[in-house]
Parts: structure tokens; sequence; C-alpha cells
């Protein structure tokens, strides 16, 4: 005899809408700050677009370039951390999981440290110090240990192992092997990595704090500036178009992580 489990409880529902509620109220509050003419005042003041185009004025450059790090943040943690991810994976070495471990010493000291090592190590190269260069190479190291561990926990399947010894048989190189077998097989893994990698770059603020110039600034750190000027509707403004620049993004890569799934996933 089968018994049903009632699995739309009203509060599971409650909760969960509460949770929403606390989570997301805030940012809704914030984007309604950025769009009134005092906020001090409420209502009353009137809604105008008068902050929108302040903040694009002064910031809008960091649009562009913010999405261009994450994307070639991406791309480096694809070129590296693939590879990386299949020899960690496949290694018999004891040392194996020792170096695995120190790939995530970046994540696990505060980014300010981190930074703090790359100026002392690289800081005298003054045209690489001033570039968008030298924050790409903070934020590649800083999300890479992210790319390296969810391909990793993808090439442990057993199934994956007998697929590829499968095609080593019938004669496969190494390289057909890794680009026709064990790249398809573990895409869903990619695409997810990639989207982590690219929500991290894009939103990490205190390594890039250190690594910018005045001329080298992402949006983060341009958030902070608008914060810093002491008016509560820039700040919010400037929250505002992050989230305007930021949600269809996201929302494309979910989508195209959501058709990878179904084409490729199990």
């Amino acid at each position: 005899m089968q018994t049903k489990i009632k699995t739309r409880s009203p509060w599971l529902r409650f909760i969960t809408i509460a949770i929403c509620v606390f989570m997301i109220g805030p940012m809704f509050l914030s984007a309604y700050a950025g769009l009134i003419n005092n906020y001090s005042v409420g209502l009353k003041s009137g809604f105008t677009l008068r902050w929108l185009i302040e903040v694009w004025e002064v910031y809008g450059s960091t649009v562009g370039w913010s999405i261009t790090l994450a994307l070639l943040c991406v791309l480096c943690t694809l070129l590296l951390g693939v590879p990386c991810a299949y020899a960690l994976a496949r290694s018999q070495s004891k040392w194996a999981n020792a170096f695995e471990e120190l790939l995530t010493l970046p994540v696990a000291i505060p980014g300010l440290a981190s930074a703090l090592a790359l100026i002392l190590a690289y800081g005298q190269i003054s045209a690489f110090r001033q570039s968008f260069g030298f924050i790409l190479v903070g934020h590649v190291i800083f999300t890479l240990p992210f790319m390296v561990r969810t391909v990793s926990s993808a090439l442990q399947k057993h199934e994956l192992y007998a697929i590829e010894e499968a095609a080593r048989t019938l004669g496969a190189s190494f390289l057909r092997r890794f680009i026709g077998v064990i790249i398809p097989a573990v895409f869903p893994a990619i695409v997810a990595g990639s989207m982590m990698v690219f929500t991290l770059s894009i939103g990490e603020f205190n390594l890039t704090w250190m690594l910018h110039t005045p001329l080298t600034r992402t949006l983060p750190v341009g958030l902070a500036d608008s914060y810093a000027s002491m008016r509560v509707e820039i700040g919010s403004a400037y929250t505002l178009v992050f989230f305007m620049v930021i949600l269809p993004v996201l929302l494309i890569m979910q989508g195209v992580a959501n058709y990878v799934q179904k084409k490729y996933g199990n």
C-alpha cells in the first residue's frame, strides 16, 4: 500500500515567502530610494530618473569593464581549471589532495590579503599594475578553485571512467578522448562552474578594491564610491543600475544552463 506524502504544507509556503521577503525586500527598498527625489521626504518628493542619469554619467564605464572582466575570468578558469580538474581527478599521487587544498587558499584567506600579496609580487611592473589585467589575475586566482572543484567532482563518476577506458581501448588518443568524451560528459558541470565564476567575479569587491586604480574601477568599486558620496539616493540608484545590468545576464546564463542540462544531463 502506497502512502502519499503531503508536500504542500501551508507552513512551508509561509516560511518560504517570509524568507524571500526578508532577503529581497531590502533590495526593492534600495531600488525605490534611487527613484525618488528625496528619500527622507518619501513619495511626496516625487519620482525621478535624475539619480540614475547621474550615476550612469559618472560610473557608466564600470559596467562594460565589469562584464568584460567577468567573461575573461570565465575563459581563463576554463582554460586552466578544466585540465587541472582532470589531472587531479585522475591522479594517483598522494600529493593530489594536498595540491587541491592549496588551490582553495585564496578563498580561505581574506581577499585583501591575496591582493596585498599580488601587489608585493607584481606591483613594480607599472604597466601591468595600472591595467585591468592586474585585476583579472586576482579574479582568476580567487575563482579558479570553484571551477576546479565543480568539474573535478563530475569527473569522478565511475561511468565516466568506463567510457574513457573504452575510448582508449578503441585507439582514441588522449586529446580526442578529452575533447570528444570528457568535455561533453561533464559539460553541465562546466556550465555550472562558469556561472559561479561569472557571478563571483562581477560582484567581487575586497580584492578588486585593493587592486584597482582610479582608471580601472569595476561595478562594486564604483558602488562603494557612490556610497561614499553620502547621498543615499545616489548609492541606491547605483544599486538599481547594478541590478539592471546583472539580472538579465544571470537570466540568460541560467537559460543556457537549463538548456545544457536538458541536452546533456542524465
